[in-house]
């Protein structure tokens, strides 16, 4: 599907859509709970549909209603595998993930993949797991991942400059081993990713002490935990709300609001607000969220190592911009949905803007959008940023638009529904 995004003004209000990491995250560790849980509000994006797939292959009832699915986990909460093969789709959270989780119940099990993470590197989960002591083979360290053995537990030690998804995954299924564990991160990027884990731990009363030492994050995690399902409401995502606000910055008029993003839970992206700021914008704490207006940008410089997701929707602000903005943090976007610096580089040349990067740091330099067509190459994110350049500069023809679908399939439906001049392009 191609879709043209035109010059817009932008105004009205929009919900957040729920955040798929915090959907993802609770759909996993759902099902080995004791008893069932009720999340409210799960992200519909393909990632989540793909969590809830293999929740169900591991043995878990699913039950779809109108506000909410029901999780009705296997007896003791120990996955048992319908086929032992599951689906991650392109989600490399679920996968990473469900990984671990799906090694708790002692079965074979084979977890394949599709589009771009069929291309991405698990090196960091397949080392985690074969040190716990499973055994693994891969197609050179691609998907699909095959997974012997049990989790048992045990001590180990992950190298957190790789990323911090399959720390995740073994945080959630650790306590549920027959050991005691100890896992030791060094060197731990993606922090808030992280803490939005031990947050859900948190509230579910999974017990685990956490000490800092040497620059090291040490986790001692008991074994053989247990815990009740309970009612969850997922937060707002701030990763979708990045957008809408940043759309609101460059086309809101007289302002855009943004609601549902008041949550409880830490997410990396919400230091949007921030970012904000420092280009220049008031922003409006409004009853149910964030009120922001039109204006032009100033430059600005930010580290965005901890906010990798980031980078396509600052870059496309920056672009507004009377002079040139840094961002760092580039060595973090190697292993996305694809090189995702490489790519915003080349696509958007397209549009006129020259952006230049040297070691770990994105330069955007500002100018005056040129229409053209942008393939964001699969890369939900990109083309989320494309239609910043089509509603704030010159119509931007989208390849592949569905793409949204990962993270946020409603997007263009809702920005159009603020008054975003959208068409579809017959080819």
């Amino acid at each position: 599907m191609i879709l043209k995004v035109s010059p817009s003004i932008l105004s009205g209000s929009i919900q957040a859509p729920s955040s798929k990491s915090l959907s993802q995250r609770f759909i996993a560790i759902s099902i080995l709970a004791a008893s069932q849980s009720k999340l409210i509000g799960v992200s519909e994006c393909d990632d989540c549909t793909a969590a809830i797939g293999m929740a169900a292959e591991l043995g878990a009832e699913i039950e779809l209603g109108s506000n909410g699915i029901m999780i009705t986990p296997t007896p003791l909460g120990i996955p048992q595998p319908r086929t032992g093969k599951l689906n991650a789709g392109e989600a490399g959270l679920g996968l990473r993930l469900f990984g671990p989780i799906s090694a708790l119940s002692g079965e074979n099990i084979e977890i394949k993949s599709e589009g771009t993470l069929s291309q991405r590197s698990q090196t960091q989960m397949l080392k985690g797991l074969e040190d716990l002591g499973l055994e693994i083979s891969s197609n050179s360290e691609l998907p699909p991942v095959k997974i012997s053995g049990c989790l048992n537990g045990g001590n180990i030690e992950i190298d957190g400059g790789l990323g911090s998804q399959f720390i995740s995954g073994l945080l959630l299924a650790l306590p549920f081993a027959d050991q005691d564990s100890t896992l030791t991160v060094l060197n731990l990027v993606s922090r808030p990713y992280l803490e939005m884990t031990l947050e859900v731990l948190d509230s579910l009363g999974i017990v685990y002490n956490h000490t800092a030492l040497e620059g090291n994050d040490i986790f001692n995690i008991p074994a053989n935990q247990c815990f009740e399902g309970k009612e969850i409401e997922i937060d707002g995502d701030w990763s979708a709300a990045a957008t809408l606000l940043t759309l609101g910055a460059l086309c809101g008029r007289p302002a855009l609001e943004v609601t549902g993003i008041r949550g409880d839970f830490t997410q990396a992206d919400a230091v949007i607000k921030g970012a904000l700021l420092f280009a220049g914008y008031n922003l409006l704490g409004t009853e149910f969220g964030i009120s922001i207006s039109k204006n032009k940008p100033r430059a600005f410089n930010l580290d965005l190592t901890d906010s990798p997701d980031l980078f396509p929707t600052l870059a496309a602000l920056a672009a507004f911009g009377k002079k040139p903005s840094k961002l760092k943090g580039v060595s973090r976007l190697k292993n996305k949905e694809c090189d995702r610096a490489k790519i915003i580089s080349e696509e958007f040349v397209k549009a006129g803007i020259e952006v230049n990067i040297e070691g770990d740091e994105m330069t955007i330099n500002p100018a005056k959008i040129k229409s053209c067509k942008i393939n964001p190459r699969g890369d939900h994110r990109i083309a989320m940023a494309a239609a910043i350049l089509g509603c704030a500069g010159s119509p931007i023809e989208i390849l592949n638009a569905q793409c949204v679908a990962k993270s946020y399939p409603s997007f263009f439906d809702d920005i159009e529904s603020l008054g975003a001049n959208i068409s579809t392009v017959v080819s």
